[in-house]
């Protein structure tokens, strides 16, 4: 059976947009016009506005052979709202814009919106405007999103305190390895285009890298435990980056310890087969979209009611210094291992 294929010439760009929007329902009252006109119109009704943006590139933070495309569309959108519950904020809307070359069919295209529709659905966010606009080559997509906090309730990077407990949501890791499963079987397949790729057992590890999901529920629990974090950010680049950035920013030190870090036994097992160390991974890794913040120690007791938190390490003065304990009981500075696009 052939697939229907469709050029995006055939209907054009403004057909396209009607064609990928048509069926959008406003969810959020604090949107107020949506797609269709010259710009949407919001009113987060005395909230304080939280704005991010993000751009992914084919070919540097996407590789068509191995990522499906409706995935793709509900990565895209989940990354950035990750951005926004990382301000401790509620995201809301969200606007797309996508670059497309002529390879790029109205069904490749509406396959993408799906994955898109299916993370707005599930988050609770409206889609309101965007572009879309003919690509030399390559498939780019810019996402902002945008979210709502009551006012001075938005968390920044730069407010931890000495003392306050370092905490990270879920297991870290599994993205990058997932990666390198990825990396793996399409080397293979490139090279003897006959074999199937062997993802067996893998699942866990490639689904936190094609479809992650960013951790509303994180934030909805530190509301409802009546936890402030100090300082947050989310874990886009790997654990050791961002303490790092936490440290710079709040001008402190840290201690972490190796144990500490969450490690699901997919990734330790996955990692094996490629006999590389699950905390090298863990703290390098990147695209893990989890949560890191600090809390005051005099929370912790509300904290572990959350097996989905960790409490991996503490803020010490600048002087200490920023240093990881191994399980050997060794100490090391921690050093930013992770993902660099500039190098």
């Amino acid at each position: 059976m052939s697939q229907e294929r469709t050029e995006i010439g055939q209907i054009g760009e403004f057909g396209l947009i009607e064609h990928l929007t048509k069926n959008i329902e406003l969810k959020q009252a604090s949107s107020v016009v949506g797609v269709g006109d010259d710009a949407a119109v919001i009113d987060h009704f005395g909230k304080q506005t939280v704005i991010s943006t993000d751009l992914l590139l084919e070919g540097v933070h996407f590789d068509l052979m191995y990522t499906p495309l409706k995935h793709l569309g509900y990565k895209s959108v989940v990354v950035n709202l990750s951005d926004i519950y990382a301000m401790n904020a509620i995201p809301t809307q969200i606007l797309m814009s996508v670059g497309l070359s002529n390879r790029f069919s109205v069904e490749a295209v509406t396959e993408f919106y799906e994955g898109v529709y299916a993370a707005c659905e599930k988050y609770g966010v409206d889609l309101i405007g965007g572009d879309t606009t003919a690509s030399q080559k390559g498939f780019m997509i810019s996402v902002t999103a945008i979210g709502e906090v009551a006012p001075d309730k938005y968390v920044k990077r730069n407010t931890a305190q000495k003392g306050d407990l370092i905490c990270v949501s879920g297991d870290l890791g599994g993205a990058y390895v997932g990666l390198l499963f990825l990396e793996r079987e399409k080397k293979i397949y490139l090279e003897s285009p006959g074999v199937q790729p062997d993802l067996e057992g893998e699942s866990y590890v490639v689904g936190r890298l094609l479809k992650p999901e960013a951790r509303k529920d994180i934030i909805e629990f530190l509301d409802d435990a009546e936890i402030s974090p100090t300082s947050m950010m989310d874990i886009s680049d790997g654990l050791s980056s961002e303490i790092l950035h936490l440290c710079k920013q709040s001008q402190l030190g840290c201690v972490l310890y190796e144990e500490k870090i969450p490690i699901a036994e997919a990734m330790r097992n996955a990692a094996f087969k490629f006999e590389i160390d699950p905390t090298a991974c863990a703290l390098s890794g990147g695209e893990d979209y989890e949560l890191l913040f600090t809390v005051s120690q005099a929370d912790y007791e509300k904290l572990i009611l959350n097996e989905q938190i960790s409490v991996v390490g503490y803020m010490t003065e600048p002087e200490q210094g920023t240093h990881i304990h191994t399980k050997g009981g060794n100490k090391h500075v921690i050093t930013a291992q992770g993902w660099n696009h500039y190098k």
